[in-house]
């Protein structure tokens, strides 16, 4: 079985000898390989649909693994408990979807699991959840596989573990409502930089990740095409206005594309930040 680059640098991330949950296992290729090479001594795959996780089963079978990677059916972190796993795996998923997990069984979060997470969108709201919680973001990969580019991020909890065990019987409301009182680490982002940490990754831009920059550089480019094409559409609209009365509907479009331009203009602005 050999792992795509994406999935093998997800099971390289967990720290060797914890136990794995990975939630949306698909065919239970990261509990095999980590099992499998001695990086975990079990995991649990699960999957919400039951094609993937009976091709799970048949994998971990054909591995020999079965006394070690159990297999359960289930809608995000629903049929697990915090206790039995270290870190949480979750790969291949909107970014979007993820949170919802994660808010779905706060427990994990209270716990302070390992965090492995591999949002294929909106990349800047799993950072911003991990803030939220107060999760410290220790890595982050950026990758390109077949064309496509995937961000991996690995997180641990932020705060103490006096506070973990006072949280034992997790109550979310008491949680973050004493993690909010905690100072936060004097590393974190000047409040300038904190939207464009959010967004493309401290870790990343601080080390100036080269797969980054170049996605960072194209995304520049056709951006700023989109804002020259935008521009020279509104003089054109402005052209016609200065002949003739336009329509109020031709007014507001005209609005509405400054408008963009501007968002355009400052999203250029943001990606030159995090490249330079």
């Amino acid at each position: 079985m050999e792992l795509s680059i994406r999935l093998k640098t997800v099971a390289e991330a967990v720290t060797p000898g914890n136990r794995v949950a990975d939630i949306g296992t698909d065919h239970g290729y990261v509990p095999i390989y980590l099992v499998k090479n001695n990086l975990s001594p079990g995991g649990i795959a699960m999957d919400v649909n039951k094609g993937p996780l009976e091709k799970a089963k048949e994998h971990i079978r054909a591995e020999k693994l079965s006394g070690k990677i159990a297999t359960r059916l289930g809608n995000g972190l629903a049929p697990l408990e915090p206790g039995e796993t270290d870190t949480v795996v979750i790969a291949g998923m909107g970014g979007d979807l993820i949170c919802k997990i994660l808010k779905a069984k706060p427990e994990f979060l209270i716990e302070g699991k390992e965090l492995i997470l591999q949002p294929q969108s909106e990349w800047f709201k799993v950072r911003q959840i991990l803030k939220e919680y107060r999760y410290q973001i220790e890595k982050e990969w950026f990758l390109k596989e077949d064309g496509k580019y995937y961000v991996i991020i690995k997180a641990e909890p932020g705060w103490t573990q006096p506070q973990r065990l006072k949280h034992k019987q997790p109550s979310i409301h008491e949680y973050m409502k004493e993690i909010a009182d905690i100072p936060e680490n004097q590393t974190v982002a000047k409040a300038e930089m904190e939207e464009i940490y959010e967004q493309y990754g401290r870790y990343l831009i601080e080390t100036k990740n080269s797969v980054l920059i170049e996605y960072l550089e194209k995304e520049i480019a056709k951006k700023e095409q989109i804002a020259a094409d935008l521009k020279q559409s509104i003089k054109n609209m402005e052209d016609i206005e200065e002949v003739e009365e336009l329509s109020g509907k031709d007014k507001a479009n005209i609005v509405k594309r400054q408008r963009r331009y501007q968002e355009l203009q400052k999203e250029i602005e943001d990606m030159r930040k995090a490249i330079f």
